[in-house]
């Protein structure tokens, strides 16, 4: 088969870059949640950018090789173990058959990707091996793994060459406090003008509630609203809309307390008004952050946002030549 996975970890499931063209559908993307770091590994041992991985979250997971291959781990600082014996992350290691990959404990991110030759080879579900556990779609058996799984692998290229790595300097990884970009949105009048440069002026923390549906921020003041005539069908809490469609990144302020950022696997719409959405570039860091960590958001134009998501495309291609 290729792995059998002796010990799930915290959360750890097959994801790819994910199954676009079914949002409408009320289908989210999936995929991970730290692209950068999920190509990243998958160049590193020798795959196409998009082939199926494992994301691991907080706590690695323990697997058997039953054939040769070669691994990379990136993303979260999780120091990788080979048989006990520690391996770099951001660096391609070979592992023989019998072999057993573990994980030390977690020295800081939130979300590892390993990668292995061939990639992860289960099924895929509307183009993409994903896994969307709300609704058991992709991945292994539309799940997060247990023990006693085993999963195969595709056919290596020959590309993977043991020992390389991602220079440090084109490793990303969010700062502290966590800065996160945003361009307001069409509801950005809903709110006071206190409340808006409150919102930005405040440093959150990430809570508890935070995972690959949305990240959940508090510590900052709550927002004050404008006045209005609730329209009808959506109902006398200021915070609400009729419903209306949530683009990745979006930021929904329920109540005007607690702000929840959606990602890879959030629903499609529903009745809370957007006080904007964080930019595309900044998508990878949320992935990476803990709970409890300070965070910034900062206020960008569009300029700002497409040349952003530029530098962060010409970071990509610094790590493709890197390892070509």
């Amino acid at each position: 088969m290729g792995i059998r996975v002796l010990s799930p970890g915290l959360a750890t499931s097959v994801q790819d870059l994910g199954r676009p063209g079914y949002y409408h559908l009320g289908i989210p993307i999936s995929g991970g949640m730290d692209r950068f770091s999920l190509r990243a590994a998958n160049l590193l041992v020798g795959n196409d950018e998009g082939a199926a991985v494992l994301e691991a979250v907080f706590l690695g997971p323990e697997l058997e090789f039953t054939q040769d291959a070669t691994v990379a781990v990136t993303g979260a600082d999780l120091p990788p173990k080979l048989d006990g014996e520690p391996r770099e992350t951001w660096a391609a290691f070979a592992v023989k058959a019998g072999q057993v990959l573990s994980f030390d404990f977690l020295k800081s991110g939130a979300r590892a990707y390993i990668a292995i030759s061939g990639g992860i080879d289960t099924p895929p579900a509307l183009g993409s091996r994903s896994t969307y556990t709300l609704g058991a779609l992709g991945g292994h058996e539309g799940r997060n793994l247990m023990a006693g799984d085993a999963l195969p692998l595709g056919q290596a290229s020959g590309g993977a060459a043991e020992g390389r790595s991602v220079p440090a300097k084109l490793r990303r990884a969010p700062g502290t406090p966590a800065e996160l970009r945003v361009l307001t949105g069409l509801y950005w009048h809903r709110i006071t003008e206190d409340s808006g440069r409150n919102f930005f002026e405040d440093t959150w923390k990430v809570a508890p509630e935070a995972d690959r549906i949305g990240y959940r921020f508090r510590g900052g003041q709550p927002l004050s609203f404008v006045d209005r005539v609730p329209p009808f069908g959506a109902g006398s809490d200021p915070s609400n809309i009729v419903d209306s469609c949530y683009p990745y990144g979006s930021i929904q302020v329920p109540g005007g307390t607690e702000p929840i950022i959606l990602h890879r696997d959030a629903v499609s719409g529903g009745g809370y008004f957007m006080l904007g959405t964080v930019i595309a570039a900044d998508m990878d860091l949320i992935g990476q952050l803990q709970p409890n960590t300070p965070t910034k958001f900062v206020s960008v134009d569009m300029a700002a946002a497409l040349s952003a998501r530029h530098d962060r495309a010409g970071l990509m291609q610094e790590v493709r030549n890197a390892l070509s």
